[in-house]
């Protein structure tokens, strides 16, 4: 972990800071503290045997995504808040969760969509929490750039349905 931590710091506050750039200006979570806390859980557990950079920033996004929905978490405990009707669309960028009801609301449904394909869950993980680019997530999964473009495509339409305010 010593030696592999100055190799992917850099890359993984840029990864924090994309993901954090869009949340509210009391956000608590800074892109640093985040990427602190995710080592901090990555080094917790078990000696672990990474695979690849791909497999490492697999883990690590599911770590990000953890951290941010336990934040939002104790955040609506403390304090509830209206739901906003949250939009994915075709560009990240402007479809990040901006209130702690919208990450809330995007894990539980992800957790749903993880019962019924995994492989694009995995990728609205990637893309959505973490803020990987389309390449980026199909070098951490290992598939095509075509097939991360398909599971984007159809995973952000059924979520876009599972999350609309009429259901």
């Amino acid at each position: 972990m010593q030696r592999l931590i100055p190799l992917v710091y850099g890359e993984l506050r840029q990864l924090a800071a994309r993901q954090l750039r869009d949340e509210r200006p009391d956000h608590t979570l800074s892109p640093t503290s985040l990427v602190h806390e995710a080592f901090l859980r990555l080094t917790g557990h078990a000696t672990v045997s990474w695979e690849s950079r791909s497999h490492f920033f697999g883990v690590a996004a599911q770590a990000m995504r953890r951290i941010l929905v336990d934040h939002a978490r104790r955040r609506t405990a403390q304090k509830r808040g209206r739901q906003n009707q949250i939009t994915l669309d075709a560009e990240v960028e402007a479809s990040l969760p901006t209130t702690s009801q919208d990450v809330l609301g995007v894990d539980e449904a992800l957790e749903r969509l993880a019962l019924l394909d995994p492989r694009q869950a995995r990728v609205v993980e990637l893309r959505y929490f973490v803020g990987l680019s389309i390449e980026e997530t199909a070098d951490v999964l290992g598939t095509s750039i075509a097939t991360v473009k398909r599971d984007w495509m159809v995973a952000r339409a059924w979520l876009q349905r599972e999350l609309s305010p009429e259901r």
